[in-house]
C-alpha cells in the first residue's frame, strides 16, 4: 500500500458509502486514507478561496447563536439592557450573515460546501443554501430579533433574563442548522437539539407544574417521533448511497422504487408530524403554552413547529408523488386543520385558543404539501410566511393582555378597546387575517388552500375535501371572531385582576413590524409574489415550475374558493352568535381528550415497566453479573464448541525457571486471595503483589510502557486503597451462602479456562490478515514522528479517546472531592473525626528516617518525571506515566511529614492543575484547525541549533504536557480527599517536620 494510492483514496470525492464498498484493502489503508482525507494538505489546497470563504459564511450563520449563547449568562449582572442588547447582537450578526449570502442565492446559486468528519459513516459537517433553506433562516432570525425586544420587556424582574436568552440562543442555532443542513445526518443532531432547548424553553418557569408538565410532555412526543425519523433517514441514505440531502434531492425515482420507500416514508411523516403537532400528535401543543409568551411565540406559531412542515418541503421533491404520500399526509393535515379549528373556539384560555388555532393552521399546510401539487406548494409557502407574520403578532397581544390584566381568561375579560386602543388594534389586523378576511394576508393563502380543496378527492366522494376544507375554515373564521370580540368589545368591566392598559413600546413594537407586514402583503400580494415563487420553485426542486398565469392578487373573479370563504365567513359570524348553545353542546358530546389517553398510556408503560423491573431488578449487583457473566460463557462456548479451531503455526516459548517461579507465585497470590479476602488488609497486600507480578511480566514481554504504567498505578492504586480502609472494619462479614459460593466458584474456574483457551489459541497461531498493530508499528515514525509506538498511539492515532480519558479521570477526581466534602460538611462529621484506632498510634507521628528520605527522593523523583516525560515519544514513558512518578513523589511527602505540613506548602490548587491539563491538550488541539486540520491532528518537525545535534520538536508534547498535568491533579486531589477525611478530632497537626519545632529551647 503506497502513499499515493493512501492519498488518492483519501482524496476521492465520491459519496463515503461507495467508497467504503471498495475503496480499501484492509482496515490500517481505511484508518490511513482517514487520516490524509482530515487535514492533508493536498485537500485543502483542493478548495477554492471563495468557497472557503462561503464555507466560513455559512458557517458563522449557523454557529454564531450557539457561541453567543454564552454571552447572556455571563451578562446577567451587568443588567436586564446589556443582557437584551447582547442577546440581540448575536442574532442581528447572524441575520447579517445570511443577507449577504442573498444575493448569491437569489440568482438562484445553491451554495453547498461541505467539511470532511466521518466519510466511513457518511457523516460529513455540509451546509446547503438555497431559496428554501433562506426563507426559513430569515424567518427564524427575523422573527427572532422582535421576539428578543418583545422579550426583555415581557420578563419580569424576577426572571433570570441570563437563562432564558441562552436558552433562546441554542434554540434558534438549532432551528437555523436543521433549515442549512445539507446532510441528514447532521440535520438529525439539530433536530435533537431543537426538543432538548424546547424543553428548556417551555419548562423555563419551573416553579409551575403546567410548565414541567408541559415540558416533559413536548419531549417525549416530539423525542419518540425524532427516533422514528431517524431510521428514516438511515433508510433514505440507504436507498441513495449517501447521506447528503443534494444527493438525496437528485434520486427521486431511486427512492420511490425501492421497497425501503414506503417505511422510510412512515417513519420520516412520524418525525415530521410530531414536531408540526399533526394529529393524532397535536396534544402536546397546547400543553405547552405553560411556557412564557416569547417562547409560545417564537417556538409555536413561527419556528419548532414549522421544522417539520420545513422536512416536508425539503423531501417534497423526492417523497411527493405518490399515493401513499397523498393519503398520509394530505389526509393527516386535512383532519389535523378541522379538529384543531373546531377545539379552539371553546378555549376561553388566549393562548390555549391560539395553540389550537396554531394546529388547524399547521394542518392546513401540511394537506397543501400532501396534495403534491405544484399550485399547492405556491400556497403552502405562501401561508408559512402568512401564519409567521400573523400568529406570532397574535401570541405576542395575548401576551399584552396577560401581562397587563393578569388573566388570559376570555371569560374574565372583554370591553379591552378602550383601555387598550393600541393592543386592541393590532389583535384586529391580526385576528381578521387569522380568519380569511380580505385586505389581509391570511385571506390570500386561504384562498388558495380552498382552490386546491375544491380540486381534491381523497377517501370519498367528490365533495368531502371542499366540504371539510371550508368547515375548518368556518371554524377558523368563529375563533377569530371571538377572540376578538370575547376579548376587546363590550362593556368595560370593574372585575378585571389588574386595570389594564397599553404597555411601552417595547411590548407592542414587535407585533406592530409584524402587523404592518401582514396589511402590506395583503393589500399589495404582487410584492411578495417573486420571493414566494422563488421558494416555491426550490421546494419543487426545478425553475419555472410555477403554474402559468399564476399571480398573487387580490381578485380571482367568482370561483369555488370565493364561494367556500363567503360560507366560512358568514358562517363564523352566525356560529358566534350562537356560541353559548353551541358550547353547551360541545360539553355535553363525549369528546375524548388526547391528553387523558397519553397519560394513560405512560401510566400503563411506567405500571409495566415496573411489574418487570422490581422481579428482577433487586438491587443486586453480583446477581446480575453472574448472570451476565454466564451468558458471555454460554455464547463463547457454543461459539468455541461449534467452530472450526485451526492447527497452532508456532510453538511455545520456552519456561525458563525464573517464569515457572513467577508464575506460581501469581497462582498462589491469587488463590490465597479467594481464601482470606474477608481479611480485607491481607488482601490488599496479596493484590499488590499480584499486580507487581503482572508489571514484570509486561516488562519480561516486552511492554515496558505498560510495565511502568502498572507499577506506577499499583503504588498510588494501594495508597488510596489504604486511606479507603481506614474508613471500613479490618474484615468484611459474609454474605454468601455455601452453596451460592460454590456456584460462583464454579463460573470463575469456567471463566478461567475459556479466558485460558482463548489466549492459548491466539498465542500459537498467526493472524492472516494484516492487523491494525502492523499498521501502528509501520506508521508510528513516520506519521506521528515518534519511534514509541504506545506512546503515538495515546497522542496521535487515538489522541481524542485519550482526551476524552483524561476528562472523564479529572471528573472523577472532582466527584471523589465534592463527595468528601459533603460528608466532611454534613452529619457524618461527628462520626468522622470521633472514631478511635482499634490500637495505639506509634508515638512517633513523622519518623525521622522516613522525613529525610522523602527529602532527598523528591527531587530525584521530579528529575525522572521530567526524564520519563521527555522521552515518551520514542522511548517507553510519557506523560501518563510520569504523572503517575510526580504524583506518588508529592504523596510521599503527605506520608512523610502530615496532612497539615504538606498542605500548607501547595502551592497551586489540584483543581486548577486538572483544569489546565485539560485546557492545554484542547487547545493542542484546536490549534491544529488553524493549519486546516482537524481536531487534534499533531505535526512534528526536526530542528538543528548548533552545536546541539538534530532533534525533534512535535505539538504532541504539548497534549502530553495536558495529559500529565491531569493525572497528577486527578490522583493527588483523590489521595488529598481521602487523607482529608481521615484525619480525628484529637489528631495533632503540626506544621513542622519530624514534630520538632527549631525555635524551641531544649532544657536539661
Amino acid at each position: 500500500m503506497t502513499i499515493q494510492r493512501l492519498a488518492k483514496v483519501a482524496l476521492d470525492t465520491s459519496p463515503a458509502p461507495a467508497r467504503a464498498r471498495g475503496s480499501f484493502a484492509t482496515p490500517a489503508e481505511a484508518e490511513f486514507a482517514l487520516r490524509l482525507s482530515r487535514g492533508g494538505n493536498t485537500a485543502k489546497n483542493a478548495r477554492t478561496l471563495r468557497q472557503k470563504e462561503r464555507l466560513m459564511s455559512l458557517l458563522l450563520i449557523v454557529l454564531v447563536p450557539f457561541l453567543g449563547a454564552l454571552l447572556p449568562g455571563l451578562m446577567g449582572r451587568a443588567g436586564r439592557q446589556t443582557c437584551a442588547m447582547t442577546t440581540l447582537l448575536v442574532t442581528l450578526t447572524s441575520l447579517v450573515g445570511l443577507i449577504s449570502q442573498a444575493p448569491a442565492v437569489m440568482s438562484g446559486e445553491v451554495v453547498t460546501q461541505s467539511i470532511v468528519w466521518m466519510p466511513e459513516l457518511g457523516l460529513n459537517l455540509s451546509l446547503m443554501l438555497d431559496g428554501l433553506g433562506m426563507f426559513f433562516a430569515a424567518l427564524i432570525l427575523g422573527i427572532g430579533v422582535l421576539i428578543i425586544i418583545y422579550g426583555r420587556f415581557y420578563l419580569s424582574r424576577d426572571d433570570n433574563m441570563g437563562e432564558f436568552f441562552t436558552y433562546l440562543l441554542l434554540f434558534q442555532g438549532a432551528m437555523v442548522g436543521i433549515v442549512l443542513s445539507n446532510n441528514v445526518l447532521v440535520l438529525l443532531v439539530f433536530w435533537e437539539l431543537t426538543s432538548l432547548s424546547s424543553f428548556l424553553l417551555i419548562g423555563y418557569w419551573k416553579h409551575l407544574p403546567d410548565g414541567r408538565q408541559g415540558a416533559r410532555m413536548a419531549l417525549t412526543v416530539t423525542g419518540m417521533g425524532g427516533l422514528a425519523m431517524i431510521g428514516g433517514m438511515l433508510l433514505l441514505g440507504r436507498i441513495v448511497g449517501s447521506y447528503d440531502l443534494t444527493a438525496i434531492l437528485e434520486n427521486r425515482e431511486a427512492i420511490q422504487a425501492s421497497p425501503l420507500y414506503l417505511p422510510a416514508l412512515i417513519l420520516i411523516l412520524l418525525g415530521c408530524f410530531t414536531k408540526s403537532a399533526q394529529f393524532p400528535f397535536h396534544f402536546w401543543l397546547p400543553h405547552a403554552m405553560a411556557a412564557p409568551t416569547p417562547v409560545s411565540a417564537y417556538l409555536h406559531s413561527a419556528t419548532m413547529v414549522k421544522a417539520g412542515i420545513f422536512l416536508l418541503a425539503r423531501l417534497w421533491p423526492v417523497l411527493s408523488g405518490t399515493e401513499a404520500w397523498f393519503f398520509l399526509v394530505a389526509g393527516a393535515g386535512l383532519v389535523t386543520m378541522v379538529i384543531g379549528a373546531v377545539v379552539a373556539l371553546f378555549k376561553d384560555d388566549l393562548k390555549a385558543l391560539l395553540a389550537f388555532s396554531t394546529i388547524s393552521h399547521l394542518g392546513l399546510i401540511v394537506f397543501l404539501l400532501g396534495t403534491g401539487s405544484s399550485y399547492a406548494a405556491v400556497a403552502a409557502v405562501f401561508h408559512i410566511l402568512n401564519h409567521a407574520t400573523f400568529k406570532a403578532a397574535l401570541f405576542m397581544t395575548a401576551g399584552i393582555v396577560d401581562h397587563e390584566a393578569h388573566t388570559r381568561d376570555i371569560k374574565r375579560l372583554g370591553g379591552l378597546r378602550k383601555l387598550m386602543p393600541i393592543t386592541f388594534s393590532i389583535a384586529v389586523v391580526a385576528g381578521l387575517s387569522m380568519a380569511g378576511i380580505p385586505l389581509f394576508n391570511g385571506f390570500l393563502s386561504k384562498e388558495m388552500m380552498l382552490e386546491e380543496a375544491a380540486h381534491t378527492t381523497i377517501f370519498g366522494p367528490d365533495w368531502l375535501v371542499p366540504a371539510l376544507a371550508t368547515a375548518g375554515a368556518l371554524f377558523s373564521a368563529a375563533y377569530s371572531f371571538r377572540l376578538i370580540g370575547h376579548t376587546f368589545l363590550g362593556k368595560v368591566r370593574d372585575d378585571y385582576p389588574a386595570k389594564p392598559h397599553d404597555p411601552g413600546i417595547g411590548m407592542w413594537g414587535p407585533p406592530a413590524v409584524l402587523c404592518a407586514l401582514v396589511l402590506f402583503i395583503g393589500v399589495l400580494p404582487q410584492y411578495a409574489e417573486p420571493l414566494v415563487f422563488f421558494v416555491a420553485e426550490s421546494v419543487m426542486g426545478e425553475a419555472g415550475a410555477i403554474p402559468e398565469g399564476l399571480h398573487l392578487k387580490l381578485w380571482h373573479g367568482v370561483t369555488p374558493a370565493l364561494i367556500m370563504s363567503i360560507i366560512a365567513v358568514g358562517g363564523g359570524l352566525i356560529l358566534l352568535l350562537l356560541y353559548r348553545p353551541a358550547e353547551w353542546t360541545w360539553k355535553v358530546l363525549p369528546v375524548p381528550f388526547a391528553k387523558s389517553i397519553f397519560d394513560g398510556i405512560i401510566a400503563g408503560v411506567v405500571a409495566l415497566a415496573r411489574g418487570v423491573i422490581h422481579p428482577l431488578h433487586d438491587g443486586s449487583f453480583t446477581r446480575f453479573a453472574g448472570l451476565f457473566f454466564v451468558a458471555v460463557l454460554a455464547l463463547a462456548g457454543h461459539a468455541w464448541l461449534t467452530g472450526s479451531v485451526a492447527p497452532p503455526t508456532r510453538e511455545g516459548l520456552p519456561m525458563g525457571e525464573v517464569a515457572v517461579a513467577g508464575w506460581l507465585m501469581l497462582v498462589v497470590s491469587a488463590l490465597a486471595l479467594i481464601w482470606y479476602h474477608r481479611n480485607r488488609l491481607f488482601a490488599l497486600i496479596l493484590m499488590g503483589i499480584i499486580g507487581l507480578i503482572v508489571s514484570i511480566g509486561f516488562a519480561v514481554f516486552s511492554a515496558p510502557d505498560l510495565a511502568m504504567t502498572q507499577l506506577s498505578v499499583e503504588v498510588a492504586t494501594i495508597i488510596l486503597l489504604l486511606l479507603a480502609l481506614n474508613f471500613l472494619p479490618n474484615t468484611s462479614p459474609s454474605e454468601s451462602t455455601v452453596l451460592k459460593r460454590v456456584g460462583d466458584g464454579v463460573v470463575a474456574i469456567l471463566g478461567g479456562l475459556m479466558a485460558f483457551g482463548l489466549s492459548y489459541h491466539l498465542l500459537l497461531r498467526d493472524f492472516v490478515a494484516p492487523t491494525i498493530s502492523d499498521y501502528h508499528l509501520e506508521n508510528s515514525y513516520k506519521g506521528g514522528g515518534g519511534t514509541n509506538v504506545v506512546n503515538v498511539i495515546l497522542v496521535d492515532f487515538r489522541g481524542f479517546d485519550t482526551f476524552g480519558e483524561i476528562i472523564v479521570l479529572g471528573i472523577a477526581a472532582l466527584v471523589i472531592y465534592a463527595l468528601t466534602q459533603a460528608l466532611m460538611n454534613g452529619p457524618v462529621r461527628a462520626k468522622l473525626l470521633n472514631r478511635r484506632p482499634d490500637k495505639d498510634l506509634a508515638g512517633d507521628m513523622h519518623p525521622l528516617m522516613m522525613v529525610v528520605l522523602t527529602r532527598v527522593l523528591m527531587p530525584m523523583v521530579l528529575l525522572v518525571g521530567v526524564y520519563i516525560f521527555l522521552r515518551g515519544h520514542n522511548m517507553p514513558g510519557g506523560g501518563f506515566i510520569a504523572g503517575l512518578v510526580v504524583a506518588i513523589g508529592v504523596v510521599m511527602q503527605y506520608m512523610a511529614s502530615g496532612f497539615y505540613w504538606a498542605q500548607e506548602r501547595q502551592r497551586y490548587p489540584y483543581h486548577g492543575i486538572i483544569g489546565a491539563g485539560v485546557l492545554i491538550a484542547g487547545l493542542t488541539g484546536i490549534g491544529a484547525w488553524f493549519t486546516g486540520y482537524p481536531f487534534l491532528t499533531s505535526s512534528f518537525t526536526y530542528i538543528h541549533i548548533p552545536p546541539l545535534e538534530e532533534f525533534e520538536i512535535a505539538s504532541a508534547m504539548a497534549f502530553d504536557l495536558g495529559v500529565f498535568l491531569a493525572v497528577v491533579g486527578a490522583v493527588l486531589l483523590s489521595l488529598e480527599s481521602f487523607a482529608r477525611m481521615a484525619r480525628r478530632a484529637d489528631q495533632r497537626e503540626s506544621e513542622y517536620p519530624m514534630d520538632i519545632d527549631p525555635s524551641r529551647e531544649e532544657t536539661t
